[in-house]
């Protein structure tokens, strides 16, 4: 640093004591707010080691109470003592770092009050007593200058009188006659003196005014100036012992906790994390046995043996299960051999990091790696499980998959009335309910699928397909309507049970009819065809094709002829409408009906408006009508969604001994009409009184996996129908259609 040159406040300031005197004031004041400062700045300190503290205790009692379930786990086999573990310890060595801080700062802060803010108080107090008597010596060296220059005032004065005198003597000397002419010319020469006298003490004090004016100006006051920067000076000098002092404490405090931070970082690293897992583990090894296999456990009500079952009906399912084991297991392999390369290089690269070669987050690394993992177990499950069938099976009956040819299924949903070719019933649902052979058109139930022979004729035409078809469901109605018979044409052996309960119910008894899977219980030979009222003739895929009859319940005798009743016990002139629009019931106050579906009409809104008319129908327009469509239908559908007809004369009344036909159908084509958009009708205006329609939006975004489901995108709305009966599922609809989404993933608004 460049040495500056002396100055001096006496030589350049001259007459400044004034302003040199409030700059040294307003330095010594000064020393008041540092002062301040290291006392707030000591609270702090004190208040920041108090905070330690107590969270070092806080977390020493926490420490105490899981020490235990920490080193050795909750249940240990062995009582540690007093031992605790690596980690436990550890911790504690941080504790005790803390408080050992927290004390280094409460030392720090009571240091700062001691040498730093009372010494500047102290320096302050006397600094400030001697610029006082500095402003003192000033206040008289300026009394004496004021003095001076009134004791020359007063000189001039008393000069100015005398001449004054004088010249009055010298008037009274010229008009005097001549006896008082010498009086007045000795009066006259006496106060001539007199003037000569104060005049020269007069020109004396001039000059000893001038003489103490300049001792003023160049000695006194600039001495005074000199001493307050000395004062000033001896201030600053004092502040930066002072400073040198707080800093030389905060790096005391700074370094001693830094050698305890130095002390906690050299233990940590002796913190193995195989410590803690050999302590837990010696305090908690006991002697432990595999589980015991689990054996075949024969049903209460159906004694049997653990030989498999290995029949022709038996074989083709365990064919088919073979069929697809066999093959999963060599692909199975091949993904397993690619997950554990993956899972090599992920432990690789876990490897670096720890060794410091890699930059990126372990835990990231731990997170691929486990997610690598968990594909591999699954990967490996479902080889282990191929393989285990696969084994099982060909242990017992070879290896069924060389023989005959498998039908190459994919899921299908059937839009039109279809029969499965192996049991013959109806293939009924919404979502890939069934499967079709691509090569020869073979349908049947996802129950069937793994029933279903080996015996695949290859690629078939369309021609062909319809054939095979039609001998497929002649074979599947006999097989259902006549008993199964053996390859020498004798009926099979009667399934029987031995050594069973004798205590169960009558449900058990050994009388009972049971039938065994793939084997349909026989319907008597002796069972009408098609004269008994109780039964309805299902459509069949060949009306040539015998088909087993659906036995109906008799009907109560107060339904019998319904349809005449609805239509005779109907007054006169009572209207009636027809559905331009299929209708869904959304409580139980409405009626779900289809389109096309007559009805009567029990009670209008008084709204019933033209065709033309209702196309323009708003959400403003309309009403509701309560309607009767049959027995137990009756309910309210909106206006707009029929027409009114004309009515028909009442027809004769049916006699009640002929039932009018069965409207059961197992055609599947209704079912199948769900999955085509439905019709929409006009928009429904709220009904007069009735429940208000409920509302809800979607939270997450979801995408449906079957048609029965709606995809969502966050923040979508539906009407909401249901909450569900705690499946998880709720109902709702979007345009006149209803479907499922997760409950979970919608809320009420």
């Amino acid at each position: 640093m460049a040495q500056l040159a002396p100055v001096s406040f006496g030589a350049e300031l001259k007459d400044g004591f004034k302003p040199v005197d409030t700059w040294v004031t307003n330095g010594i004041t000064w020393l008041d707010e540092i002062q301040q400062f290291y006392r707030e700045r000591s609270a702090i300190e004190k208040e920041y080691g108090d905070k330690l503290t107590a969270l070092a205790k806080k977390y020493y009692d926490k420490k105490a109470k899981r020490s235990s379930n920490l080193s050795v786990g909750d249940t240990p086999a062995l009582t540690p003592g007093s031992l605790e573990s690596a980690s436990l310890t550890t911790w504690t060595t941080q504790l005790t770092t803390i408080e050992a801080r927290a004390a280094e700062h409460n030392k720090f802060s009571q240091d700062l009050i001691n040498l730093v803010a009372t010494p500047l108080q102290y320096n302050q107090n006397k600094l400030d007593e001697l610029r006082k008597s500095h402003a003192e010596y000033q206040g008289k060296l300026l009394k004496e200058r004021d003095n001076s220059y009134g004791d020359l005032k007063k000189m001039k004065t008393k000069y100015d009188s005398v001449c004054a005198e004088v010249e009055s003597r010298r008037k009274k000397q010229g008009a005097a006659f001549d006896h008082g002419k010498s009086k007045a010319a000795s009066a006259y020469n006496q106060h001539v003196m007199e003037m000569n006298n104060a005049k020269n003490t007069y020109l004396i004090g001039i000059n000893v005014t001038n003489k103490l004016k300049e001792c003023y100006y160049h000695d006194y006051v600039p001495e005074l100036l000199d001493s307050l920067q000395d004062l000033n000076e001896t201030r600053v000098a004092k502040l930066n012992s002072i400073w040198t002092l707080a800093s030389a404490l905060e790096t005391s405090t700074l370094q001693k906790s830094t050698e305890h931070m130095k002390h906690l970082s050299a233990e940590i690293p002796r913190n193995d994390p195989k410590l803690d897992s050999t302590m837990f583990v010696r305090h908690n090894a006991v002697q432990w046995q595999d589980p015991p296999d689990f054996v075949f456990e024969p049903s209460p009500v159906w004694l049997d043996t653990d030989a498999m079952v290995t029949d022709e009906t038996a074989k083709i399912f365990l064919r088919n299960i073979l069929t697809k084991s066999k093959p999963l297991v060599s692909e199975m392999k091949a993904q397993s051999q690619q997950k554990k390369k993956e899972l090599e290089n992920v432990m690789r690269a876990r490897e670096n990091i720890r060794a410091g070669k890699d930059k990126r987050d372990e835990v990231d690394c731990v997170r691929s790696q486990f997610a690598v993992q968990e594909e591999l177990h699954a990967i490996e499950r479902q080889r282990m499980t191929a393989e285990v069938e696969t084994s099982t099976i060909t242990s017992v009956v070879g290896d069924l998959s060389l023989r005959g040819k498998s039908h190459p299924f994919k899921s299908e949903t059937f839009k039109i009335p279809t029969n499965c070719d192996l049991c013959g019933d109806r293939i009924w649902g919404l979502s890939a309910k069934g499967f079709l052979c691509t090569d020869c058109g073979f349908t049947c139930h996802s129950k069937c699928q793994m029933k279903v022979p080996a015996e695949c004729p290859g690629e078939q035409t369309k021609e062909e397909k319809k054939k095979l078809k039609v001998e497929r469901q002649a074979a599947a109605s006999a097989a259902v309507e006549a008993p199964t018979t053996t390859s020498n044409g004798s009926a099979p052996p009667t399934l029987t049970r031995q050594d069973t309960m004798n205590s169960l119910s009558s449900g058990y008894a050994t009388t009972a009819n049971r039938s065994v899977s793939g084997i349909p219980r026989s319907v008597p030979e002796s069972a009408p065809d098609t004269e008994s009222p109780l039964t309805s003739t299902p459509s069949t895929a060949s009306s040539t094709a015998p088909r087993r009859n659906r036995i109906v319940a008799p009907p109560p005798m107060a339904y019998v002829g319904a349809s005449t009743e609805d239509v005779s016990s109907s007054p006169v002139g009572r209207k009636r409408g027809k559905m331009l629009y299929p209708y869904e019931a959304r409580d139980g106050s409405e009626v779900t009906i289809a389109e096309g579906k007559e009805f009567e009409i029990l009670e209008s809104d008084g709204k019933f408006i033209s065709m033309r008319r209702r196309i323009k129908l708003t959400n403003a327009d309309g009403g509701w009508t309560k309607i009767k469509a049959g027995f137990g239908q009756e309910g309210l559908v909106p206006t707009a969604y029929f027409e009114e007809i004309a009515s028909a004369p009442a027809p004769a009344i049916r006699p009640t001994h002929e039932r009018t036909p069965s409207t059961y159908s197992n055609s599947s084509a209704s079912l199948a009409s769900t999955n085509a958009p439905k019709k929409q009708g006009p928009a429904v205006a709220p009904r007069r009184g009735a429940k208000k329609v409920k509302y809800c939006e979607a939270l997450y975004p979801y995408t449906a996996q079957s048609d029965a489901e709606f995809d969502m995108e966050e923040g979508e709305k539906f009407v909401l129908i249901s909450m569900g009966t705690g499946d998880g599922w709720a109902d709702v609809e979007k345009n006149g259609e209803r479907r499922i989404v997760p409950a979970a993933y919608i809320q009420e608004c």
